[in-house]
């Protein structure tokens, strides 16, 4: 299999996995705009790529890009409301425009996109996000017929590798929520504690009996006490 550059891609996609699996990144975006750097330089015919997120056809956005002339392309879908990421996100595990100067799924879009961009064909995969959240990677290239089945292959790996970032953000994000929420909790129960001098497993028992009565979550309730304890700007 040729490749761009003489290391061997597989051998840098594993070193960028492993550096990915290590740390979770206070900003996904950072670690996704490496790998569609990596993306570039590797999928033969790439010249440009982007990673879309979708709630609705309506809520379409480029969350990183490599260059302008991709977040064009996917703006220019999102304007015309029909496209190929938006098929792949929602339909299809993978879309591919060979030349779009001939496109006629698309044609509306297909025409902009050749007015405006140098972009001529198009390999679009879909991410599997956790928890029904839609996303796909996309590849752009500035010459007809450029994604071949090595492309493909290519893509399709990388395709997994974001998902597995969005997975590892996510997981991130609630183990750092976890331990906000835990740590809201404890002031409660060490106010509690101090306050009608009782212990801590009294304390936490009291905290549960106030959100059943109340019916909201315990750490809500922990949070109200510490404002009322601590008020803003005391």
């Amino acid at each position: 299999m040729s490749t761009r550059g003489d290391d061997d891609v597989y051998t840098k996609m594993a070193e960028l996995v492993r550096d990915m699996s290590a740390r979770v990144p206070d900003d996904p975006a950072d670690v996704l705009q490496e790998l569609l750097e990596s993306a570039v330089a590797h999928i033969p015919g790439c010249a440009h790529a982007s990673i879309t997120t979708m709630v609705g056809r309506e809520e379409a956005a480029t969350a990183v890009t490599t260059h302008e002339h991709a977040r064009t392309v996917d703006a220019l879908q999102v304007e015309h409301g029909a496209g190929p990421f938006m098929e792949a996100a929602s339909e299809s595990a993978f879309v591919h425009i060979a030349d779009l100067e001939s496109e006629g799924r698309w044609p509306e879009f297909a025409a902009d996109v050749c007015a405006r961009t140098p972009v001529r064909s198009m390999a679009i995969f879909q991410l599997y996000i956790a928890r029904g959240g839609l996303g796909t990677l996309n590849l752009y290239a500035e010459k007809p017929h450029a994604f071949d089945e090595e492309a493909r292959d290519l893509g399709y790996v990388y395709a997994s590798h974001a998902a597995v970032v969005w997975g590892t953000a996510r997981r991130g994000d609630q183990f750092r929520s976890a331990l906000a929420s835990r740590d809201i909790i404890g002031q409660a129960k060490g106010m509690l504690m101090e306050r009608f001098d009782i212990g801590a497993v009294q304390a936490f028992e009291l905290l549960r009996r106030l959100s059943q009565d109340s019916n909201e979550r315990l750490v809500d309730i922990a949070a109200k006490l510490v404002r009322q304890d601590h008020p803003a700007g005391t």
